[in-house]
């Protein structure tokens, strides 16, 4: 029996990573962060983990190994028939490679820019941007790797924006559970 992943993407700052932490959490899933296997890739290899490195990493990592090298990471440690929820999927190739293993739900956290980047600015992470005009650069690099594009294949959207995130994970378990009722009767699950 595949493995089930429900893969989490947005903007940064849109509530991806709480979001996820949620439903994996009310639906006792493993939650996975794509992050974390670029950070342990690092120190594996050496580097300081900032993220600069990170980035940099990441694009390596690309470059050896194809566009969903860090989805092919992921997969590694993904066990047949388990419910795992993926933080953080940033390009359709991703999206492919886990498909090709597990069954996948693709579900995308919005919020508008304005709110994500006072998001950003209150949650005071040392890589995050300082002003508008970086937020705006560090956006476009994310829709550049191709996560626009992951938004609009998704297979739900919750607006993560004007209302507590217990409604917002609520809304997507609904989805969630609807959705999954599609995918189990389109696979060999």
């Amino acid at each position: 029996m595949k493995a089930m992943l429900i893969c989490v993407t947005g903007m940064p700052g849109a509530g991806k990573s709480e979001v996820a932490m949620r439903i994996a959490k009310r639906l006792n899933a493993k939650l996975l962060n794509m992050g974390d296997f670029v950070r342990s890739e690092a120190l594996r290899r050496g580097f300081p983990v900032d993220r600069e490195n990170l980035l940099r990493l990441a694009n390596e990592l690309r470059e050896e190994m194809g566009p969903d090298a860090v989805a092919k990471l992921v997969l590694a440690s993904i066990a047949e028939g388990s419910l795992y929820v993926i933080d953080g999927v940033r390009n359709l190739e991703e999206v492919n490679a886990f498909k090709s293993k597990a069954n996948v739900i693709l579900i995308a956290v919005h919020a508008s820019p304005k709110e994500r980047f006072r998001r950003l600015l209150s949650r005071g992470r040392e890589d995050d941007p300082k002003n508008y005009q970086e937020f705006l650069e560090r956006d476009l690099k994310e829709l550049k790797l191709g996560l626009g594009n992951v938004i609009a294949m998704a297979d739900l959207i919750v607006v993560n924006q004007g209302r507590d995130i217990e409604s917002v994970v609520e809304e997507a378990l609904r989805m969630i559970k609807e959705v999954s009722k599609d995918v189990h009767a389109n696979s060999d699950v």
